[in-house]
């Protein structure tokens, strides 16, 4: 079993970027307001982003580069929009999983959010600069695996003390409905951007453990989207079962949420479990916190590096420091305008999608990629119905507008 769990981490690190505001804020959200309704976009865009994070570590695991290489070959403008889409949306969506991290804190601990938030974005800081991937690798399949089985168990007792609720799905009609499902879609199970940094973690792998092949390395990829998916319906069902018709809803402030998301598994749990799920609730954001702020300076620095045909040797150190100090910039001056900066974030993550689709699809069906590491053709049928999906609902949402 070790020497399994050895060989397993990037799947399992991508769960840990993905269970975050996605799951732990929109899908409970999703379950508390529509119940059961919207568990048809849930599982309709895992499976549809299925294949294009699958393809990251497809690539990376058959050439021994990350994605943002093969993106290269493709062209440069794909790589300066990447730089620069990523460069529009890396610190709201930082300040976003720090300010949930920061409120879970504050009902745990007490204290400030501003305070908590320095306190985060230092300590993942600091964690990053001492340990890099080996510390993310490590600490993933810990916080996942507890994750999980938690979830599964709250879910379980909540079923039993709640009614019956209806599985009818529901298509949203109003405008309101419309950008939370899009917001909801948007980031399920994370924005499709993120396949980038799953290559990139994929090679820090292979280093760690250069015997690992790519049928190993897909099938980590599996375990850990799975965990996502599975805990995503989790959260949903236990919005669903405490929330759902019960008059509530949840505060869109950071720490409110915080402690209603808490009072949710103690209702489901009991009393005596409450501090054991806040402590789990904190380690799972905060996993999120970290890893998100590993993962951008990770691909800014080799986008940096390709399109200036240089090597920056502080480079990664370079971006981590602008993304931790515009993190805290974001938080202290334009908090306000963090709901608007938000839904920026997850509209462009949404749209955005069929292009970091299109451009997956292209890099491993190129002539680049070895012959036996190419999809099958079954499987390039299924992307391509996936981008053909994706760019219907884009223009399904810039027409509802």
């Amino acid at each position: 079993m070790k020497g399994f769990l050895k060989k397993l981490g990037p799947g399992f690190v991508f769960a840990g970027a993905a269970i975050g505001v996605s799951h732990l804020v929109q899908s409970t959200r999703a379950g508390a307001d529509f119940g059961f309704g919207l568990l048809w976009a849930l599982l309709l865009i895992n499976a549809i982003k299925y294949p294009f994070f699958e393809f990251g570590t497809r690539y990376a695991a058959a050439t021994g580069k990350s994605l943002l290489y093969g993106y290269k070959r493709l062209g440069k403008g794909a790589l300066i929009a990447y730089f620069l889409l990523t460069f529009a949306t890396m610190f709201t969506i930082q300040t976003a999983v720090t300010i949930v991290t920061a409120g879970i804190a504050v009902s745990l601990f007490g204290g400030s959010e501003i305070v908590w938030t320095a306190i985060i974005t230092t300590l993942c800081f600091g964690i990053l600069i001492l340990g890099r991937y080996k510390v993310l690798d490590t600490l993933m399949k810990v916080i996942v695996l507890c994750l999980t089985l938690t979830t599964i168990v709250a879910v379980v007792m909540a079923s039993e003390a709640s009614t019956s609720l209806s599985f009818s799905q529901t298509l949203p009609n109003n405008a309101a409905s419309i950008a939370f499902l899009i917001a909801f879609m948007g980031w399920m199970p994370a924005p499709l951007d993120i396949s980038i940094w799953q290559s990139m973690w994929t090679v820090e792998k292979k280093k760690l453990e250069p015997s690992l092949n790519q049928k190993q390395s897909l099938f980590d990829y599996n375990v850990g989207y799975l965990a996502t998916t599975i805990l995503a319906i989790g959260f949903l069902a236990l919005g669903a079962h405490v929330m759902f018709g019960s008059g509530s809803s949840f505060s869109t402030n950071a720490g409110t949420f915080a402690n209603q998301l808490i009072d949710m598994y103690a209702f489901s749990l009991g009393e005596g479990a409450k501090w054991i799920i806040a402590i789990v609730a904190l380690t799972t954001m905060f996993s999120t916190t970290l890893t998100t702020l590993d993962g951008s300076p990770r691909v800014m620095k080799v986008t940096s590096e390709i399109l200036t045909k240089r090597h920056y040797k502080r480079g990664y150190l370079f971006w981590l420091a602008i993304l931790a100090v515009g993190t805290l910039i974001i938080f202290f001056f334009f908090l306000a305008e963090m709901g608007l900066l938000i839904k920026i974030a997850t509209i462009l993550s949404f749209l955005t999608a069929p292009f970091y689709a299109i451009l997956n699809y292209k890099v491993v069906t190129s002539t680049e990629m070895p012959q036996n590491a190419r999809p099958s053709k079954g499987f390039k049928m299924y992307a391509l119905l996936s981008i053909g999906v994706l760019v219907a609902f884009s223009i399904w949402y810039l027409t509802t507008l």
